[in-house]
């Protein structure tokens, strides 16, 4: 009899030994997703300066630290509340399992586990929390052949990594600059012991939601390493009371907003894995000068509003309006800041980068420098006439446009300095009607502008174009003739460390000497012209206004030495503004705004350009003029010659 019990069992026994067997080799290789460890990565932005300025991700919010970069304070406190003996057994304690199984009898039910830390990372990655039988044989299984593989300290290393945190944060790293504004190396004895004391019971013990319950975890951790010996008296008293500060913050943390959406607009088609990569992308925006420019689009803002006499109903001109503000480096075309709107919030457009707005007079100083190229000088003479043009409308009608000047007026005889600086319209429909349109439309378009009209409409800037857009045009001014690209992605580090550094891209329009020559025309226009409200003390600024009819869109387009800006303000809905918004009142004020405070952060940027040396001053008319080999000293032109070109050209057809 008893030789068939024992034949019984041992044939149980080796069925049980069979089906272990099976199972195991059925499961052996679901350890590969722990030992060839590639986790979803949050990706981080930084400005220039290293400032965190957002994250994103899918799934799940986790930054990645290695275990040489773990504190040995942290392994210790993990270990010693939930699996003081990790570094003696081989994946799984079978005096634990022994303890847990008498007490799961007694209760008739799974009260309590036994799992290690290299269990719990199985049943996280790979097994189902469900409390079965099979579920638990399989983490014994695959605990076993896991740490057949890895080193304890790899797998301190993902259980670390892996594991969630509460609010929405997975993986130590994350927990730690989440809940304290801390890196690892920074935390204090009672921050990590709340924060190993979180994976028991992640949204329980979150300590933004129940500081309460989470201290008291904390604190059971530091009872058990004193009970162990592990740490000295005086640390346990130190942190038993100690009240660490626990900040509640969005998982984004998106400083910038309007910058990061278009950056990953930017990067999403060449980068795929951008949400789940773990890049750490540097941008050209420093956040300090983004404060500064969301402060100047407001300024400019608030004064339009209040200008408004029927601001608060239905009669309001500002009803939807709106702005946005671009800020580069004139010789790299790095985006310093880029503000889309007035609040992101409200509307989350980007004005800056996707809205086409006609440019106005702004787009005068390019028909200006087409001439000086073709050998005008700052002091050629134009005519400031009105005149007559006869056009065929779309329905074959015949029509006749004449064009104004905005002051309603028009002077005779105009320098081509003083054209500019004071934005005659009429002077400007003269001077292009003189160079030729063909001529005008093919140079415009080698300069970068796009969907340009073949007529003289382009005179007065009536085509569109968005800020980001005209900011690249006006480099060639800014940076001596060659244009460069607008360009916000810096560098792209991916987890492996690996970097990628992007340059500007530039190219060569005209020479540095004509366009100085342009760069004198518009300090006067800030000096003594249409653009005296950006005007800016101890520092040279030279820019152009732009405002379209009927007040729709008001610009300002200017630099300093060093930095370029472009302001626009308008209604969404392309409603006029009030009758007095010109780009001079409405948009130099936030200009201005942002040098003057931008100076106090930066006093030693540089204040004044350096005049090329093949640009000659010369006396004209008893004032010092500047010519080049190109745009030479002109022969005077008499009052007679004038009115005979006038009387010429009265009528003329397009």
């Amino acid at each position: 009899m008893i030789k068939k019990i024992i034949l019984f069992f041992t044939f149980i026994g080796i069925g049980v030994l069979v089906w272990l067997l099976y199972l195991y080799s059925e499961i052996r290789f679901d350890v590969d997703k722990i030992v060839e460890y590639k986790p979803k990565l949050t990706t981080q932005f930084f400005d220039k300066n290293g400032v965190h300025l957002g994250n994103i991700f899918k799934d799940e919010n986790r930054l990645y630290v290695k275990y040489t970069d773990i504190p040995p304070r942290v392994t210790e406190s993990l270990i010693s509340i939930e699996d003081t003996n990790f570094f003696e057994h081989s994946g799984v304690n079978i005096d634990a399992i022994i303890r847990a199984i008498i007490k799961d009898i007694k209760a008739m039910a799974f009260v309590e586990g036994a799992s290690t830390l290299t269990q719990q990372l199985v049943k996280t990655m790979i097994l189902t929390r469900d409390k079965k039988l099979i579920r638990k044989i399989k983490e014994v299984l695959l605990s076993l052949r896991l740490e057949s593989i890895l080193s304890k300290e790899e797998i301190i290393e993902r259980y670390l990594n892996q594991v969630y945190f509460g609010h929405g944060y997975y993986g130590i790293k994350t927990a730690a600059l989440g809940y304290f504004h801390k890196e690892l190396d920074q935390l204090t004895l009672k921050e990590i012991a709340m924060l190993v004391g979180l994976p028991r019971a992640p949204s329980f013990y979150d300590p933004t939601r129940n500081l309460k319950y989470s201290l008291i975890r904390a604190n059971q951790v530091i009872n058990r390493l004193n009970t162990l010996g592990w740490i000295s008296e005086d640390e346990y008293n130190k942190s038993i009371n100690e009240l660490p500060v626990v900040y509640d913050d969005t998982l984004t943390l998106n400083k910038a907003p309007y910058i990061l959406d278009h950056a990953i607009k930017e990067l999403k088609d060449n980068v795929p894995d951008l949400r789940t990569g773990g890049h750490k992308i540097v941008l050209t925006i420093d956040l300090e000068a983004q404060k500064i420019a969301r402060e100047a689009l407001k300024y400019g803002y608030e004064r339009i509003k209040q200008r408004d006499p029927n601001v608060d109903n239905n009669e309001s001109t500002t009803k939807t309006l709106n702005g946005a503000m671009v800020v580069l480096e004139n010789n790299t075309g790095a985006i310093l800041s880029m503000v889309g709107g007035i609040d992101y919030k409200e509307s989350s457009f980007n004005r800056a980068t996707q809205s086409l707005r006609q440019p106005g007079s702004a787009a005068k100083p390019f028909i200006y420098q087409v001439a000086l190229n073709l050998g005008y000088s700052t002091a050629s003479n134009l005519t400031d006439i009105s005149r007559n043009y006869k056009y065929t409308s779309k329905d074959n009608e015949e029509k006749v446009w004449q064009p104004k000047n905005y002051e309603k007026n028009f002077k005779g005889l105009v320098s081509f300095r003083y054209a500019l600086v004071h934005s005659r319209n009429l002077a400007t429909i003269n001077l292009v009607t003189d160079i030729g349109i063909d001529i005008l439309h093919k140079e415009l378009l080698r300069y970068g502008f796009k969907d340009i009209p073949f007529d003289l409409s382009i005179t007065l800037g009536s085509f569109g174009i968005s800020p980001i857009d005209l900011s690249e045009q006006y480099t060639m001014f800014s940076n001596n003739g060659i244009v460069v690209t607008p360009y916000l992605i810096s560098s792209i580090t991916n987890r492996y460390n690996q970097k990628i550094v992007f340059e500007p891209e530039e190219a060569y329009l005209t020479s540095p000497e004509q366009a100085y020559l342009m760069t004198t025309i518009l300090h006067d226009v800030v000096k003594k012209g249409t653009g005296r409200n950006a005007n800016v003390a101890n520092i040279d600024i030279v820019g152009k206004t732009g405002t379209t009819n009927n007040n729709i869109d008001a610009w300002f387009c200017g630099y300093s030495p060093t930095l370029q800006t472009v302001v626009w303000y308008g209604n969404d809905d392309n409603k006029p503004m009030g009758k007095r918004e010109t780009g001079g009142r409405t948009a130099a004020p936030a200009f201005k705004y942002f040098y003057e405070h931008w100076l106090k952060l930066h006093p030693e940027m540089p204040r004044n350009f350096i005049k090329p040396e093949n640009v000659f001053i010369q006396k004209y008319n008893g004032e010092d003029e500047y010519f080049t080999e190109t745009s030479k000293m002109p022969k005077e032109q008499t009052d007679i010659e004038i009115q005979t070109d006038y009387l010429k050209n009265k009528n003329v057809i397009f």
